[in-house]
């Protein structure tokens, strides 16, 4: 089997930003040690949760390399290099291989899209010039661009692809994947709440948004499905559903930035525009859910 990168949870990190939209370093050094801590097992570097699409090429770069700096190879470091410009992400991504990513995540085209051939084409020109592990993307709720299952048989022909991020909301799509591909691709939920099910499907677990806030809980979920514990992964899955959708109840990194913030672990709530921060009614109702769920209190 190829090299997947790591199995368990990958956290999708924040970039912590001040009213002003500049980075918060501290936050982000305080925000690495808490997933290492917490029992993640990869982070995700300038990812969307990250905001990459609002940094410049310098910042997104720095971000990847202060996060390197501090993880120290205590967990695998994925940097976000995707693109709808195949050379600009080719560009990045070598920037980011310099620096010390051990992997790449790639998102599928986004407002130009593309074919499935120019999926085929340019994740394979990609992968052919980092010569390092990809990681896929597809998020068609973002980019307007689903990859089929037959495209990623093609694709998982490149010994640099090892890896997708699933987030098409398509289990039986996904099923179908693993099917064609077998272990010429690993499969990594792209959404908390389809954790559970992709991962029992045969998938190497989840790129979280929620472990932002409690890594160790989702760590637990997948690592009990991985050890056949499929009752106690239901168990923790149920009682924190609703947490996982509410993450999603405005756009993402929108929730969990607010939820961290009252949480306590994050000094400021900030998006860089065009996100905002949540409306007073949707604030509300996460506040109602983390003293539900002990997290702050009542």
């Amino acid at each position: 089997m190829k090299n997947t990168i790591f199995t368990g949870v990958g956290t999708a990190l924040v970039t912590p930003f001040d009213h002003c939209g500049e980075i918060l370093w501290e936050e982000l050094d305080r925000l690495v040690e808490v997933q290492i801590v917490g029992g993640a097992d990869a982070i995700i570097a300038c990812g969307t949760t990250g905001e990459a699409a609002t940094m410049s090429s310098a910042e997104h770069l720095r971000t990847i390399e202060f996060i390197v700096d501090r993880v120290k190879g205590r967990v695998p470091v994925i940097a976000g290099t995707g693109s709808n410009d195949t050379r600009f992400c080719v560009d990045l991504s070598l920037e980011a291989k310099k620096l010390g990513a051990q992997g790449l995540l790639l998102v599928t085209p986004y407002y130009n899209k593309t074919s499935q051939k120019g999926l085929i084409e340019s994740f394979d020109y990609i992968a052919d010039c980092v010569e390092m592990p990809c990681i896929l993307y597809n998020v068609p709720s973002r980019t307007g661009c689903n990859i089929l299952p037959e495209t990623y048989q093609a694709l998982a022909q490149n010994p640099y692809i090892v890896a997708t991020k699933e987030a098409n909301g398509d289990t039986a799509s996904v099923a179908r994947t693993m099917a064609l591909c077998g272990d010429n691709l690993a499969v990594y939920s792209g959404e908390d709440n389809q954790a559970l099910a992709i991962t029992a499907l045969g998938g190497k677990g989840v790129i979280s948004v929620f472990s932002n806030a409690m890594p160790g809980v989702m760590h637990q979920l997948v690592q009990n499905v991985l050890d056949g514990d499929l009752d106690g992964a239901r168990s923790l899955n149920n009682q924190y559903i609703d947490l996982m959708d509410a993450f999603f109840m405005d756009v993402n990194p929108i929730p969990i930035k607010e939820a961290l913030w009252q949480m306590g672990m994050l000094r400021t709530n900030y998006c860089r525009l065009p996100l905002t921060t949540m409306p007073e009614e949707k604030r509300r109702s996460m506040t109602v859910l983390l003293e539900k769920h002990g997290l702050i209190k009542a």
